[in-house]
């Protein structure tokens, strides 16, 4: 059964009791919660996920619960466990969503050491993957939005996962977060996206996640092939410019957007030798969002 199908009082049940179980594809989470109003913006950007009984393994068990104390009345707020520790700073009692994406993104850097974990979006046409590398306020999350709403599979917004054994990137889909303006860029380029509550006055802004789309979710065990690395930038003052990138300054580039690279040793380092030599690579600025996509399409045309 889907989290969309459950009626309120028994998805605010299953939350608060043995929690519900998620598969994002290269990853699982167990997630709980006793948070007034979570259950609203969990529906919201989760529905179409399988609502999991909460047994098995999982990669995390989190669960957000009021805060103890005095600031359970007084300017109320949030904390997240994360296998019965809580290891995290509180957050205000209305900003839980964000403190369960941004708090699942920290424990799964740390503990997916399986695999290489490139900070960067992740989308799929024909089997082939687009790579999109990128530091915080780049445009990464907005490009990479744009794209899933085009055609494109959504693989992931924050996790580029990296197979060693014949590096193919996994999905590990989740809700794609969206920032400040980019919130109503993505409302106005795709109607149609589903964009969850917006949470104001966060750590980062204003912060709403767009929900994957059914493809996405039901092909979240399928990998696809990397094909196109390209470094995006928003830059106001183009429309959109395309310049190659040298092999040697995207592999230094790949691996300082890496949340594993210095721990896995020479394992990261022939991973990102591999990917560098295997795809096209270029950097990207943009402003104009449909500009941006359709030369993706084009590299993506053109690469080997």
């Amino acid at each position: 059964m889907r989290v969309e199908s459950l009626a309120p009082q028994a998805l605010a049940q299953r939350l608060g009791s043995g929690g519900i179980g998620l598969d994002f594809g290269a990853a699982q989470a167990r997630i709980l919660a006793d948070a007034p109003g979570f259950e609203e913006a969990f529906r919201a950007v989760y529905g179409g996920f399988e609502a999991n009984e909460p047994a098995g393994f999982f990669d995390v068990t989190v669960r957000l619960r009021r805060a103890r104390g005095l600031r359970r009345v007084v300017r109320p707020q949030v904390e997240l466990v994360a296998d019965g520790e809580s290891t995290f700073a509180p957050f205000p009692a209305d900003t839980h969503l964000p403190l369960l994406e941004w708090g699942m993104n920290f424990l799964f850097a740390q503990r997916l050491g399986c695999h290489l974990l490139l900070h960067a979006g992740v989308v799929e046409d024909g089997g082939r993957a687009v790579i999109l590398p990128a530091m915080p306020g780049s445009g990464k999350s907005t490009l990479t939005a744009a794209l899933a709403t085009r055609g494109f599979r959504l693989l992931s917004d924050e996790f580029g996962v990296v197979r060693f054994d014949d590096g193919q990137l996994l999905p590990l889909l989740r809700p794609l977060a969206l920032k400040n303006e980019s919130i109503e860029v993505i409302a106005k380029f795709a109607p149609q996206a589903r964009i969850g509550p917006r949470f104001p006055r966060t750590r980062k802004g204003t912060v709403a996640h767009m929900a994957p789309d059914e493809q996405a979710i039901a092909r979240r065990h399928e990998p696809a092939r990397p094909a196109l690395i390209v470094f995006p930038r928003y830059d106001p003052g183009v429309e959109c410019v395309v310049e190659p990138e040298k092999r040697s300054r995207a592999f230094t580039r790949l691996s300082v957007n890496s949340f594993n690279y210095e721990m896995l040793g020479p394992a990261a380092f022939d991973a990102v030798a591999r990917l560098v030599e295997s795809c096209a690579v270029y950097r990207l600025a943009y402003r104009d969002l449909d500009r941006a996509v359709a030369a993706i399409r084009e590299l993506m045309a053109g690469a080997r």
